[in-house]
């Protein structure tokens, strides 16, 4: 069983493991599988990794289908690298994400736990997201069924606007109607798309770095306000204004345009300037009845609805009285620290990302937060003796890190910092049991939230309440 190329036939799959994973058991052994499945398939398994307890593989033959299963709504369904759980009733997806926190909690973290509560699913499992960002190619990923060839047999190559494919990062799929978004999402696309091609306008080459079209990111608010940032190669300003203007002419609805020329060998645009064409550069967002600015490379929670009810958790779970001190780390625009700040006495975000900071001192000033300040840097660096004797010792500590989790340096801080209560935003249970893990020479875990931001995806954020334990 441990040779290449093995084939392991009609293989039951029982359960899900971590990453969307899916699993079954052969004779104590472990088999991670890929490629659609759901528990209560049976399926013949290509091995890729072998080794000696477990191994990972892609189903290429269904025996028989879960009768769990139900019928992908979207078209794109199995090319697509995104909404993988389609085929799985929205109950059960709740389900395994609840499952996959408990188990990282336990076998990762090997902690004391609380009961957990029930996970809370999205209000909204179609046209959740507020941004997408879609990728120009002049190599579009095609089935074997659509390819078309020459006279010489070469592949010929056609443009496409939408998702990469995943492991092939020169591959995009084409993208007609995608359910992540709410219109006018697949109109803007398709405008741009077909105007592209009516008049020869050329598609990026991953691979030759050449070509002018490169990104399009469409962000919607739950305000009705439509922001595009078109990505261009290089300033073309009389190509550029005929698309836009006739995407203005053709699409309504859109409330601000910009665009940003990026001629370097990356897609990040965090260090360029995007520059306004149409309406005030920026749409505004609400969350209960805050309002927040949103720029073109603005950091927001991707779902607006559940972000609400994922704030609203850790505000619980601070358990503010009207006079205790928040830190609130890794504070991005000051979202967080600004929707707990009129049930604390003061709120001090921290934050790496300067433009990060200027952004959340705006949004302070117009939700008229005057009790919140904001700092940028390290915060092993900022929070020191001199910090602490100007702020104050905090009463309440919120981190919502990156999926990479805290770095143990931080972790280390926290436990010198000793604050008696400790809110902990994961959007990656896994390196959050791993810093529980190390919290838990001095804090116990005290209540524990999952809240599912990204339906039919595995993905699924956690909130941790951690408080001192007395005799620390």
């Amino acid at each position: 069983m441990r040779k290449k190329n093995v084939i392991l036939e009609k293989v039951p799959v029982s359960a899900y493991a971590a990453e969307g994973k899916a699993l079954a058991r052969i004779d104590g052994k472990v088999i991670f599988i890929e490629g659609g499945v759901v528990p209560g398939d049976v399926v013949d398994v290509r091995l890729g990794k072998n080794k000696k307890d477990w191994a990972e593989g892609k189903a290429v033959h269904f025996h028989t289908y879960s009768p769990n299963r139900v019928t992908p709504f979207c078209e794109h369904f199995g090319n697509c690298g995104g909404c993988k759980w389609q085929m799985l009733p929205y109950d059960q997806q709740l389900e395994y994400k609840q499952q996959q926190v408990a188990d990282n909690l336990q076998r990762i973290g090997k902690l004391e736990l609380p009961p957990m509560q029930p996970i809370l699913g999205s209000r909204h499992i179609t046209h959740y997201r507020n941004k997408l960002e879609f990728t120009f190619s002049n190599k579009a990923y095609l089935p074997e069924e659509e390819m078309e060839r020459d006279e010489e047999g070469n592949i010929l190559r056609k443009n496409a606007l939408g998702f990469h494919v995943p492991k092939l990062f020169d591959k995009v799929l084409d993208i007609n109607t995608c359910y992540l978004e709410a219109e006018p999402v697949n109109a803007i696309r398709n405008t741009i798309r077909a105007y592209a091609l009516d008049n020869n306008l050329s598609f990026y080459d991953i691979r030759a770095k050449e070509g002018w079209l490169r990104n399009l990111v469409i962000r919607i608010c739950t305000t009705g306000e439509v922001m595009i940032n078109l990505v261009i190669h290089h300033e073309n300003k009389k190509d550029r204004e005929a698309l836009l203007d006739h995407l203005l002419a053709t699409v309504p609805g859109i409330t601000s345009i910009v665009y940003t020329i990026n001629p370097k060998l990356n897609d990040t645009i965090f260090d360029l300037e995007p520059k306004t064409y149409f309406g005030k550069g920026y749409i505004e967002e609400k969350l209960e009845d805050f309002t927040f600015k949103i720029g073109p490379k603005s950091f927001f929670q991707t779902n607006t609805y559940q972000g609400e009810a994922l704030y609203q958790v850790t505000r619980e779970f601070a358990g503010l009285t009207g006079t205790e001190t928040v830190y609130d780390l890794y504070c991005g625009t000051g979202s967080i620290g600004i929707f707990v700040s009129r049930q604390a006495g003061k709120v001090i975000g921290i934050e790496l990302i300067k433009e990060a900071i200027d952004d959340a001192v705006e949004n302070a000033a117009r939700n008229n937060v005057n009790n919140a300040q904001f700092y940028a840097g390290d915060v092993v660096d900022i929070c020191d003796d001199a910090f602490f004797a100007q702020h104050g010792q905090p009463d309440v500590v919120i981190t919502d890190p990156p999926r990479a989790g805290m770095h143990e340096k931080l972790v280390n801080k926290l436990l010198e910092i000793a604050a008696p209560r400790i809110v902990y935003v994961s959007c990656n249970p896994a390196t959050q049991a791993r810093d529980l893990a190390l919290l838990d020479v001095m804090y116990s875990v005290k209540r524990i939230q999952p809240v599912d931001m990204f339906p039919h995806t595995h993905h699924i954020e956690n909130v941790v309440l951690l408080e001192k334990r007395i005799n620390q």
